[in-house]
């Protein structure tokens, strides 16, 4: 799916709006294990993700606990440091070779200024990632291990062929040895 068909299933936006933003975007490219932004850095530029897998984390008493994955045709983000220019309290990283487009802050903005269309689907490309991270806190407290797996395979699972079995253990809330189980046992 193209990005404009893509950004248009969230909100109905023109061509001329959808190429007001894709006149500003520039590339860049990462290589597997590159951070994006670590730490006590701020986000300055939003990314959209084309190619690859990012992941972000923080680490907390020696093991790594994943917070979100990102791919096409999300955007790439650590949303509270890239929407409040503070500095971020986790690393943002890439998981696989990835290619992204990206729009500083100060463009965005001023984009939002220029086009009603435009801020009204960021806004709701926000909305998504709130519900969505509603929806997988509820899922982390409410559901088994099993249906916490088996919604992710429903929901991301080409991430199984991509990314390292401990870090998808790790956002799901799951021991690895027990994650190996469900992986070798639950049929999708």
């Amino acid at each position: 799916m193209e990005r404009y068909e893509s950004f248009r299933s969230i909100y109905d936006i023109s061509r001329a709006d959808y190429e007001l933003l894709t006149d500003q975007l520039k590339t860049k490219e990462f290589k597997k294990g590159e951070v994006i932004i670590a730490p006590g850095q701020v986000q300055r530029s939003l990314y959209l993700v084309k190619s690859g897998v990012q992941m972000a984390y923080f680490d907390s008493q020696h093991k790594t606990h994943v917070i979100a994955f990102t791919y096409f045709p999300n955007f790439c983000a650590i949303p509270e440091s890239f929407s409040f220019q503070t500095p971020s309290k986790y690393f943002l990283t890439c998981v696989t070779n990835s290619e992204m487009e990206y729009v500083s802050f100060e463009a965005l903005q001023g984009l939002f200024d220029q086009s009603q269309a435009l801020e009204r689907l960021f806004r709701k490309m926000t909305e998504f990632v709130l519900a969505g991270m509603i929806n997988r806190h509820i899922e982390l407290h409410a559901l088994t291990i099993e249906e916490r797996y088996l919604s992710f395979c429903q929901r991301s699972p080409h991430l199984l062929q991509v990314v390292p079995h401990k870090y998808i253990a790790s956002y799901l809330g799951i021991e690895p040895t027990n994650f190996s189980k469900l992986f070798n046992s639950v049929r999708i």
